[in-house]
C-alpha cells in the first residue's frame, strides 16, 4: 500500500485550519495541525511532513522565525507560507528565508489545492531523483535500497556509516563539518558525538579507498571537515 503524503498545517485561525484539514484530507493527504508557533518545530521533527503550510502570524513564534530555524538546521521541507501580510516586502522576506511559495489571505481554495498538488509533483520528482543509483567509477550507490556496490559487490557498513556515505554521494565535492553532517542527516536522532563521525569515515574509507591511510575519495579538509570527491 502506498504511504500517504504528509502535510502539517500550522495555522491558529480555527476556521481556516478546519477547512484546510478537511479538504487536504479529502484529497488523500495525511494531515496534522499545529495552532501554536512553539509546537511547529517539534511536530516537524516527529511527523516529518512532505509539506508544511505555515501561517506567518502564529502565537508564540512567528512563521518567519520558524522558517529561519528550519533552514538554519538544514531542514529542506517544502514550505508554503500562508499569510494576511500581503506587502511585497513580506513576500520577499518569506521567499528569501527559504519559503517555496507564498499564498496571501484571503485565498481561493481551488488555487491553494492546485498549488499544493504542484508542490507535491516537484517533491516526488526530487525524491525520485534522489533515489536514482549514483555511479562513481567502480562505486554504485543505491539510496533507495541503502546499499553501495564496489565492482558490483556489496560493501559492508554499519547503518549509520551507510547513511553518512549515501549523504556524501548525494552531495559530491561539497565540504561538511562534523556538526553540519549531524544536523543535515540525523538532527535530534543522533546519539553519538561529533567525533563519532571520524569513526564512520574510517569505516567508509576501509571499504572504498585503495589505500585508506592515504584517502583520495573521502578527503579530510583540514579545519573544515570532510568531502567526497565525485
Amino acid at each position: 500500500m502506498k504511504t500517504k503524503e504528509r502535510i502539517l498545517v500550522a495555522e491558529d485561525d480555527a476556521a481556516i485550519a478546519r477547512g484546510l484539514i478537511y479538504n487536504l484530507g479529502y484529497e488523500g493527504y495525511e494531515v496534522r495541525h499545529a495552532s501554536h508557533g512553539q509546537a511547529v518545530l517539534p511536530m516537524v521533527n516527529e511527523f516529518e511532513p512532505d509539506l508544511l503550510v505555515l501561517d506567518v502570524m502564529l502565537p508564540g513564534k512567528s512563521g518567519f522565525e520558524i522558517l529561519q530555524e528550519l533552514r538554519e538546521a538544514g531542514n529542506d521541507v517544502h514550505v508554503i507560507i500562508l499569510s494576511a501580510r500581503t506587502s511585497e516586502s513580506d513576500k520577499v522576506e518569506g521567499l528569501c528565508l527559504g519559503a517555496d511559495d507564498y499564498v496571501s489571505k484571503p485565498f481561493s481554495l481551488r488555487e491553494f489545492l492546485a498549488r499544493v498538488e504542484s508542490a507535491m509533483r516537484r517533491i516526488r520528482q526530487r525524491r525520485n531523483a534522489e533515489d536514482e543509483p549514483l555511479v562513481f567509477g567502480d562505486l554504485t550507490v543505491v539510496p533507495a535500497e541503502k546499499t553501495v556496490l564496489r565492482d558490483g559487490h556489496p560493501i559492508k557498513l554499519t547503518p549509520k556509516a551507510m547513511e553518512l556515505f549515501i549523504f556524501f554521494a548525494q552531495h559530491p565535492n561539497h565540504t561538511f563539518s562534523r556538526d553540519g553532517l549531524i544536523e543535515r542527516i540525523w538532527q535530534d536522532g543522533y546519539e553519538g558525538t561529533p567525533r563519532t563521525i571520524d569513526n564512520f569515515v574510517l569505516q567508509i574509507r576501509g571499504q572504498i579507498e585503495e589505500n585508506p591511510a592515504k584517502p583520495v575519495r573521502l578527503e579530510t579538509v583540514h579545519g573544515l571537515g570532510y568531502r567526497f570527491v565525485g
